[in-house]
């Protein structure tokens, strides 16, 4: 008798967590099915500049077949998809020219912007082209204009996306770091390629504090990228492109799958 007792125990046991399980996996995928629309904001880590595969329609805009809002809808199948991030957006280009399509019935928004307006490629042509203490300086100059101006900015776009779109989850995607370190590799010195690697820490820290304070998701894509940054030998971003300047410092197809769909997918 004590033996069935415990039998039953046990099983209670395991069909209570089964169903548990169950459940938690049921509601991550309807999560994630999000069954309104899904509109994907953003610079060029967000329209897949880097990644090839151009929609034609898209123009200047560079959005990918292969960037991950792409992937992702193509995954998931919301109900609706409206792709409007662009290369070289600023916080004031999505304010301006991307955020028509949300609505109260986006259940999904994501968004990277930030890196344009604290200077990115002025800090790498400075980087790529001068001295280290010129590169140094220029990096100075963008982590003080993270602190002074670019949260004001965030909070224009954060603000307007919450109001428009009120009962969508809103993933943040950040930056990732560029340099692999401690090891030999032609072009930037090491001194330069800290460097650079901290300033996107920098930017990353200032974005997901910012995005903390709305109840944004972080999708930090630094942790897919630990050990495919440039110089790791299986680098998931473009180095320096003199034949595509516009492509450099970008993530390739692999670096869109495999480090930014996957921030997204934990952060949805």
């Amino acid at each position: 008798m004590r033996r069935s007792r415990l039998a039953a125990y046990v099983s209670s046991l395991l069909l209570a967590a089964g169903i548990a399980l169950t459940g938690a996996t049921t509601a991550q995928a309807s999560q994630l099915a999000a069954t309104g629309g899904y509109v994907a904001l953003g610079d060029s880590y967000s329209s897949g500049v880097g990644a090839g595969s151009y929609i034609s329609s898209s123009g200047d805009c560079k959005r990918s077949t292969k960037a991950h809002p792409y992937l992702w809808a193509a995954a998931h199948s919301p109900s609706s998809f409206d792709f409007t991030a662009c290369s070289g957006a600023r916080t004031g280009d999505v304010l301006a020219n991307q955020l028509t399509p949300l609505s109260t019935a986006t259940a999904l928004v994501s968004v990277s912007v930030g890196g344009n307006d604290a200077g990115f490629a002025d800090v790498m042509t400075t980087c790529v082209l001068q001295s280290d203490s010129s590169c140094l300086s220029r990096i100075a100059t963008a982590r003080a204009y993270v602190d002074s101006t670019l949260p004001g900015k965030l909070d224009s776009v954060y603000t307007a996306i919450r109001t428009k779109a009120p009962n969508a989850r809103v993933v943040v995607i950040g930056y990732p770091r560029f340099y692999k370190l401690g090891t030999t590799c032609l072009g930037l010195s090491e001194t330069k390629r800290k460097a650079i690697n901290e300033a996107a820490d920098y930017l990353d820290t200032a974005i997901a504090r910012r995005a903390a304070g709305y109840g944004f998701a972080f999708g930090d894509v630094r942790t897919g990228f630990t050990g495919h940054e440039i110089c790791s030998g299986d680098s998931w971003l473009h180095s320096l492109n003199w034949l595509n300047v516009g492509e450099s410092y970008h993530p390739t197809a692999g670096g869109q799958s495999g480090g930014y769909l996957s921030a997204l997918n934990s952060a949805a």
